[in-house]
């Protein structure tokens, strides 16, 4: 062999050894990563490092959520981390107990979207200045946001005490929170979550009962102000009656382009005499997420019986080929085996456009039922993911129940 060969050779070794030994000095276990929101506000959560061999994973743990993140990347120091599913990723330097980089979020509509991470091996607390959490005197609560402003909107929270810790989810009429956690004593009342598309902070002060100046904190620059009340009855209006068909129509009427190019349409012999229900959604959306992973299962125990599923993709781009590549990543995520169509449209009021036949489009997801005859029986604004408990339970209970009556007409 050559001395130019052997030189190559050495260095290739050298290089393998070098990224090798690196990737084995970093600790595995319960890690706390923090996201600095601004210069005053600290967005924590927990992620557990595992090795397998020589492989790196990762889980990241909301409350009883544990979204697996496979795609590691060691180069020399450096530790790249891409988020399943969404657009997203971490870009650190590496010791064995410490991690300091960003997070960078692709799937916004700004170009750049970065928010400085730390992160420490062996802390378990998500806060570090928690002390034991007390039991809330309420579990459920009437939270207003944005209160005695033009904004303001209305949210159910429904929290639990879980081994000393708080956890629940704030409900709003175009979605939750998904899976938050933290803790509540006489004082204050704090959850947070990080999911790789979104991050949330909730905090407030606790007073008679009470919670007040709270803040919100969605990301880098999302701030909202929120109080919440004790209450046993407050209900959020009906999520069937928010979004529906305009006078004149009965049905629905679309045809766009699947994942392999191809125009699919309603009104194709696939769907003819069929249960069909059409999910107005995008890969970046973490309720999306959450009503894709029940329905590709309902898909399955389903689709022998007569019922058939459209996913409707609004993505935040209007490039066909990213699209593509965004949806493939939620496909094989959650083994979805429906028609995924991709409008090559973004955003509410682009999808109000391209269904002129409803009303409006208020969130994502919208869900609409249609029978048999093509006929559309119900729409359904936003979701009521696992995090929101019993309503979840609620949900999966009257869906199942409605399909299987649609089914015997």
């Amino acid at each position: 062999m050559s001395f130019q060969k052997n030189k190559f050779a050495l260095i290739a070794f050298l290089l393998f050894t070098t990224i090798l030994q690196a990737q084995q000095s970093i600790n595995t276990g319960i890690w706390r990563g923090v996201l600095k929101l601004n210069d005053s506000t600290e967005l924590p959560f927990n992620f557990e490092i595992k090795k397998d061999a020589e492989r790196y994973s990762l889980e990241i743990i909301n409350q009883d959520e544990r979204i697996q993140v496979s795609e590691l990347a060691f180069k020399q120091d450096s530790l790249f981390i891409r988020m399943p599913v969404f657009n997203s990723e971490f870009q650190l330097k590496y010791t064995s107990t410490t991690l300091t980089g960003e997070w960078i979020n692709r799937s916004r509509k700004e170009r750049t979207y970065s928010i400085p991470f730390v992160a420490q091996a062996n802390q378990a607390n998500r806060f570090l200045f928690a002390e034991k959490t007390h039991p809330l005197i309420k579990e459920r609560w009437k939270v207003t946001f944005e209160p005695e402003t033009p904004d303001e909107y209305f949210s159910v929270g429904v929290f639990q005490t879980v081994n000393n810790k708080v956890a629940g989810t704030f409900t709003t009429e175009t979605g939750d929170y998904r899976y938050l956690e933290g803790f509540s004593n006489d004082k204050k009342f704090i959850v947070s979550c990080f999911d790789g598309a979104h991050a949330y902070l909730f905090y407030a002060e606790r007073e008679n009962g009470e919670l007040i100046n709270g803040h919100f904190y969605s990301g880098k620059s999302g701030h909202e102000k929120w109080i919440a009340t004790p209450d046993d009855h407050f209900e959020l209006r009906n999520p069937y009656a928010l979004t529906y068909l305009k006078p004149g129509y009965s049905s629905l009427n679309f045809s766009f382009k699947n994942l392999k190019g191809e125009t699919v349409s309603l009104d194709d012999s696939a769907f003819k005499n069929k249960v069909v229900i059409v999910q107005l959604m995008g890969s970046w959306c973490p309720n999306c997420m959450d009503e894709t992973k029940f329905l590709s299962g309902f898909y399955e125990s389903y689709k022998s019986k007569g019922v058939a599923i459209i996913g409707l993709a609004f993505e935040r781009t209007t490039d066909f080929n990213t699209a593509v590549s965004n949806l493939t990543r939620l496909k094989n995520r959650f083994q979805i085996n429906y028609e995924l169509l991709i409008t090559e449209k973004n955003g509410k009021d682009q999808a109000s456009q391209a269904l002129p036949m409803l009303n409006a489009v208020m969130a994502f997801p919208t869900t609409i039922y249609i029978d048999k005859k093509g006929t559309v029986r119900k729409i359904y604004t936003g979701f009521s993911g696992p995090a929101t408990g019993e309503e979840y339970i609620k949900f999966v209970k009257e869906t199942t129940l409605f399909i299987e009556d649609l089914l015997h007409e």
